[in-house]
């Protein structure tokens, strides 16, 4: 039996999209230090699936690397761009990606890949409201290991693992605890704090959090498709 040509067209319509939807989602991301990322894709956006690990900015300069924690919080407070690894130990890195203070993140340069930027509060609150709400959005957003007790199902291939970060004194904390990412927007306030808006995933909890945090911290970065 002959389906009728409307149903024909929407069924082809779907298979469409749904071609379409996973080359998406297979695509990968190459930054300039030849670091390769899955991507994930969810409503109208695309979000590189893994923490940047990139030490160069786009036109080839260096992102400084601080190790020690003077040098960390001189860079903070001369406004210089930095990066670290948890702990400097190289295996951090590769699983959990660099830690940023926020002037690398917000340097004219660009620290995210050709065609890519660093997500602003908007990009952040259309992603997690297309996951129905802050509190439930973090089980979805969570990888499926590296947690310790409230792992995620990670549905969209988001794959947040616990990154942990690094304060404006220099000290590491929380590797294994939590993951949290800048946004690339400045508070707008009547008495400028100086502090910038970070999104917050904690093992204990599926609630995504929007901190405040300081511009001489060290976060993870994810990065959004323009």
């Amino acid at each position: 039996m002959k389906l009728p040509a409307i149903k024909k067209v929407s069924f082809i319509g779907a298979l469409i999209m749904i071609f379409l939807c996973i080359a998406v989602s297979a695509q990968e991301v190459k930054d300039f230090d030849g670091n390769i990322y899955k991507t994930s894709a969810y409503g109208r956006q695309i979000w590189i699936a893994g923490n940047l690990n990139v030490s160069h900015f786009r036109n080839g300069d260096i992102v400084p690397e601080a190790k020690t924690a003077e040098e960390w919080i001189i860079a903070a407070k001369s406004g210089r761009p930095a990066w670290c690894i948890y702990e400097n130990v190289p295996e951090n890195g590769s699983n959990y990606g660099k830690l940023y203070n926020w002037f690398a993140i917000n340097d004219k340069r660009g620290l995210a890949p050709e065609g890519w930027h660093i997500p602003a509060n908007a990009d952040w609150m259309t992603l997690i409201n297309n996951l129905q709400g802050v509190d439930i959005a973090g089980t979805k957003l969570k990888s499926t290991t590296g947690w310790k007790s409230k792992k995620g199902t990670d549905n969209i291939g988001f794959s947040a693992v616990p990154g942990g970060y690094r304060n404006q004194e220099g000290k590491f904390n929380e590797l294994g605890e939590t993951a949290q990412w800048w946004s690339n927007s400045e508070p707008v306030e009547i008495t400028p704090s100086g502090k910038i808006f970070t999104v917050k995933l904690s093992d204990n909890s599926f609630e995504v959090s929007y901190v405040q945090s300081e511009k001489g911290e060290g976060f993870s970065v994810r990065c959004v498709k323009k």
